[in-house]
């Protein structure tokens, strides 16, 4: 039984979203990893650092590496980090002095990190971008029907839908404009070596990182972030205004289709085992739980901005328990919204 919502044997049904996970997968880590080593080594190779022969052998090994993940696992145990046995066993296949030299295990689980990133803020661009399009259709069609507006829940003056639905839509534009903010902020490549210094570089360092971040289409850093998690708090904290801005649509769903409210129709809605009349609003509903719970995660993501001196391991670890899950929310909040919106078959005050 899993302990995590998302990938639990049927809790997943609600929770889960198989596009987030496969970004978030073991095999899709692992494939970050072993690009940012093979492109360490042809980047070592190409600056002299390492025998470009050799180095491109390296490369060319690391990329066709088969990976034993019980012994990365072993070693996660021990080491606390999985870097470790993965050079142990490229190495044994590579000309080692060509594998890893200059680098840490930071550079390596950091740049796979912000390599996820990027995939995953495509995914969350394309749904939002989708879900705008939604709205719109909605407006269109249902844009000026009378809706009765309500201030703290209450009856207050008559509205358009319209009026409503742009509550809904405008937070989405705005987000689109921040994430392009937020890709800035962490799409950057991360190579400090042991301390953050890249001593191990010598003269040879902006040439490294210049090649470096070419291969890996992500920005050169002017100085290891190992210790500036900024950038990744400030991500987690737009996972969690998307969410809640979608949690806001799901609680005006709700509202709206309580009944003697009555001012939505929607299909599909969730049946209930012992009174089978109802339609549950259980869409409308997760949206409110998935916001709530992204807002609860991020004040866990901005300790994890605590970093002591040039490196530390438990604002590290915990960064890697909580962000996975704020974007397993964030996605599956998204396709849940889309789903929702395009199910919508009425909305407004009912005519008499």
């Amino acid at each position: 039984m899993s302990a995590v919502v998302f990938d639990h044997p049927w809790l997943s049904g609600l929770f889960g979203d198989a596009q987030m996970a496969d970004l978030l997968s073991g095999a899709r880590q692992m494939a970050h990893m072993l690009t940012f080593e093979a492109g360490w080594s042809r980047a070592c190779g190409k600056a002299g650092l390492f025998d470009p022969e050799l180095a491109e052998k390296a490369a060319q090994a690391i990329e066709s590496a088969e990976i034993d993940f019980d012994d990365i696992k072993a070693g996660m145990s021990i080491d606390g980090v999985p870097i470790p046995r993965l050079v142990k066993q490229l190495k044994a296949i590579a000309p080692p002095e060509t594998v890893h030299k200059g680098a840490t295990s930071q550079d390596v689980v950091d740049t796979a990190l912000v390599m996820t990133l990027r995939d995953a803020a495509e995914l969350i661009a394309g749904r939002l971008m989708e879900l705008d399009a939604h709205l719109n259709a909605l407006e269109a069609k249902f844009g000026d029907a009378p809706l009765m507006g309500r201030t703290r829940m209450q009856a207050a003056t008559e509205i358009t839908v319209r009026d409503r639905l742009l509550s809904w839509r405008l937070p989405i534009k705005d987000h689109l404009v921040t994430l392009d903010h937020k890709r800035a902020d962490v799409e950057k490549l991360q190579i400090g070596g042991a301390s953050g210094d890249r001593k191990a570089l010598g003269d040879k360092a902006d040439q490294v990182i210049a090649e470096m971040a070419r291969a890996l289409n992500l920005a050169p850093n002017d100085k290891a972030w190992h210790a500036m998690r900024h950038g990744i708090g400030g991500y987690a904290s737009f996972l969690s205004l998307v969410t809640g801005s979608l949690g806001k649509i799901g609680q005006d769903i709700a509202l709206m289709s309580q009944q003697g409210i009555e001012t939505i129709s929607i299909s599909g809605g969730g049946g209930s085992s012992a009174m089978p009349h109802k339609q549950n609003p259980v869409a409308a509903e997760l949206l409110v739980t998935l916001a709530k719970f992204n807002a609860t995660q991020v004040s866990a993501m901005h300790h994890t901005v605590v970093h002591e001196q040039e490196r530390s391991g438990t604002a590290w670890s915990l960064e890697w328990m909580v962000l996975p899950q704020m974007l397993m929310a964030t996605a599956r909040a998204l396709k849940t919204a889309n789903e929702l919106v395009q199910n919508i078959t009425r909305i407004g005050d009912k005519q008499a």
